[in-house]
């Protein structure tokens, strides 16, 4: 492939990326999480309410738990803060770091809870802003995740972690121009990184930023030369364009490269899906998992292929596999509802397509369904309604109509543009 032919093809990636997908920051979680050391909070270990010998020994248990938790011991370190907040229950750091522990144990809800407390008793502590602002890109919520993470970067503009997280969260939430400009700065920081190139020129491209996207593009392509990163995203273009094979020999050259480079065998396990080959697809389907196990997407992709092929007990096991992950996936509630609806459980799909809906309003398949359902459960005049409206989004123009999640065939997921530059 030419120079100029690789960089329509790396330009034609970021056009038609879809923007939908829910992944996971796959950094080292020592490198994500923000551990608070009780002299970043006011009075030491708490906040001053204990009496002095109090303190002083509530301050001698904060340092166990710290000690602890940068040792990996998750349960002496929790064993350690909660005796702090028996001691001074408006110690925010040990909040703080109950938060971490619950973030290192993957209970986004408990880990919420418990930031949240911390910044009440601690509001100027960046490190709990920047862990909430955590917590919820990894759960998906990237309009709630701009917030903090926007405080952050307002109180440290050089906080490399926020910015780009940032800059994700706005890219996911179609904010182009705002991406670009949060992410532009780190250009200088980490502008030999591939995946920042990447996500930077998506940002340009959709923002209109010509400039910003052809110097993003064309500093790809230099850098990229004969890495499987790039052949596994040129791989991906291809895919976009639904030119499976070409897209296959573009990924095999990655695989011969780096065979466990993550999201490499999703990409694989597309093409061969595109091709028909379903038991090729999901051979690679099964090797992403045992490289990157926590990856929803992948499960939600497995069971849209059991799906096809009629295997239904085995696609309800993949999508709740997928939603055990991330509970906001609309593809798998919708496949759901579809092995459901099939199988004359309405009840069952109403409640799988409700919840769908409220994730995807804008997708007419799930309106469809959920029509079709409502009919099959006697309520007609909802099902009427939920028709008419599946039928406007039908009628409505392509560019208007365009989907708000990966619920129609030919959409690529990009799980990978939720890797953080390490």
């Amino acid at each position: 492939m030419g120079g100029r032919s690789l960089k329509r093809c790396v330009a034609n990636a970021i056009a038609v990326v879809c923007l939908a997908t829910v992944g996971t920051v796959a950094t080292a979680e020592g490198h994500s999480l923000i551990f608070v050391d009780q002299d970043q909070a006011k009075g030491g270990a708490g906040r001053g309410a204990a009496p002095p010998a109090n303190r002083a020994e509530g301050q001698r248990l904060f340092a166990e738990g710290q000690a602890a938790l940068q040792r990996g011991d998750l349960d002496a370190a929790n064993a350690e803060f909660r005796k702090v907040l028996a001691i001074d229950p408006n110690a925010g750091a040990a909040y703080a770091n109950l938060g971490v522990i619950a973030m290192r144990r993957k209970e986004w809800d408990r880990a919420l809870t418990f930031l949240q407390r911390a910044e009440k008793l601690e509001p100027k502590m960046t490190g709990v802003r920047l862990n909430i602002g955590l917590v919820k890109f990894r759960r998906g919520d990237y309009p709630g995740a701009i917030g903090p993470l926007q405080s952050v970067v307002r109180d440290q503009p050089d906080s490399f972690q926020a910015r780009y997280l940032l800059g994700l969260c706005q890219l996911f939430t179609e904010r182009y121009k705002d991406a670009a400009a949060t992410l532009e700065p780190l250009w200088s920081h980490t502008s030999e990184n591939f995946m920042y190139l990447y996500v930077l020129g998506i940002a340009a491209h959709n923002a209109g930023l010509k400039e910003l996207d052809e110097k993003a593009m064309n500093h790809l392509v230099e850098i990229g030369a004969d890495t499987p990163e790039f052949h596994m995203i040129v791989g991906k273009a291809y895919l976009n364009r639904e030119e499976p094979r070409k897209a296959i020999e573009e990924l095999q050259k990655a695989q011969n490269a780096a065979p466990n480079l993550p999201f490499l065998h999703f990409g694989l396990g597309t093409a061969y899906m595109q091709l028909q080959a379903n038991d090729r697809a999901e051979a690679e389907f099964q090797k992403e998992i045992a490289i990157e196990p926590d990856l929803a997407d992948i499960y939600e992709q497995l069971g849209e292929l059991y799906l096809k092929q009629e295997r239904d007990d085995d696609a309800e096991k993949a999508f709740r596999e997928a939603l055990r992950r991330n509970p906001k996936m609309p593809a798998s509630l919708f496949g759901l509802a579809r092995i459901y609806q099939q199988q004359g459980k309405y009840v069952q799909g109403l409640s799988e397509i409700d919840e769908a809906a409220r994730l995807a309003p804008k997708s007419k398949n799930v309106h469809f369904v959920r029509g079709r359902i409502l009919l099959k459960l006697g309520r007609r005049e909802e099902a009427q309604k939920e028709m008419d409206l599946a039928q406007k989004m039908i009628d409505a123009s392509f560019e208007k109509d365009r989907e708000a999640t990966a619920l129609k065939n030919g959409v690529v997921r990009n799980p990978e543009l939720t890797r953080e530059p390490e």
